[in-house]
């Protein structure tokens, strides 16, 4: 069974860091291109960064609201995808999913909260 499984969210004081996790279970996460969305309250889903497969060479792209501050990697020994968050904003406040991008399959999100 297919398996996304998000953790590592919390609260942060603005300008903190988080280190977001998305452990992948049925699938090997490292042939498929994986991202991190993300929905703030009363919004809609907006996408954060992506990380394309090994045979893509693992290309890299962020959303402009968050580049130069989120770092995206994967450890395919672990089948895990991580987001570095850092330079943390109020505005960044949401719940941080991990996606398949095959299918759009999400796991259940971790809360992300920036307030001082």
């Amino acid at each position: 069974e297919v398996q996304l499984v998000e953790s590592g969210g919390g609260l942060v004081q603005p300008g903190g860091s988080l280190r977001l996790s998305c452990a992948a279970s049925g699938f090997a996460s490292g042939f498929f291109a994986m991202s991190w969305v993300r929905q703030a309250p009363g919004k809609g889903l907006e996408w954060v960064s992506t990380i394309k497969s090994y045979t893509d060479l693992g290309t890299i792209s962020y959303a402009d609201s968050v580049k130069g501050r989120f770092t995206i990697s994967r450890d395919n020994s672990k089948n895990t995808l991580y987001l570095q968050m850092n330079s943390l904003k109020p505005e960044d406040t949401a719940v941080y999913y991990c996606r398949r991008d095959m299918d759009s399959r999400r796991g259940q999100g971790t809360q992300v909260t920036v307030s001082s």
